[in-house]
This record gives C-alpha cells, structure tokens and sequence, in this order.
C-alpha cells in the first residue's frame, strides 16, 4: 500500500506542475494513508516535498499511523 501511495503521490505532483494536468483529489490521497499506506504518503510528503504546506496532510499521515500502530498493538497483545 504504501508503495502505491508513493506513486500517486507523485503523480500528483507531476500533474501540479503542468497546467491543465489532471490531479489526484485531496480525499483520495488521504484515503490511501488511511488504507495503510502512510508509509509513502509520508515518504510522498518528505522525498517530493508535496502537501507539505498542508496541515491537514501532516495530521492525516500521522494519525493514519497511529491508527495502524493501534490496531497492531491491540492485535498482538490479545
């Protein structure tokens, strides 16, 4: 997943710099975070430097993570 993310990620940000390119909408890259892929969203975020400036990206990659960390914690402590 993160991988994927990774990619649409710079897709995205290939596309921010052409004009008339079609963009990947901002709920679609979040999903991707909250789907598991955080990893290259942040990854996306630090290499690309893309949807930095976007608070709500930053806040969304980190709890996407601590979601995940969450569920993994709880799954092998029971």
């Amino acid at each position: 997943m993160s991988l994927v993310t990774l990619m649409v990620y710079a897709w995205d940000k290939r596309a921010s710099k052409r004009p008339g390119a079609q963009r990947v909408r901002e709920r679609t890259l979040h999903l991707w975070a909250l789907a598991g892929g955080f990893g290259g969203a942040l990854l996306g975020q630090i290499w690309l430097r893309h949807k930095t400036r976007h608070a709500s990206f930053v806040m969304l990659t980190a709890l996407a993570f601590s979601l995940h960390a969450a569920g993994w914690a709880w799954w092998l402590t029971r």
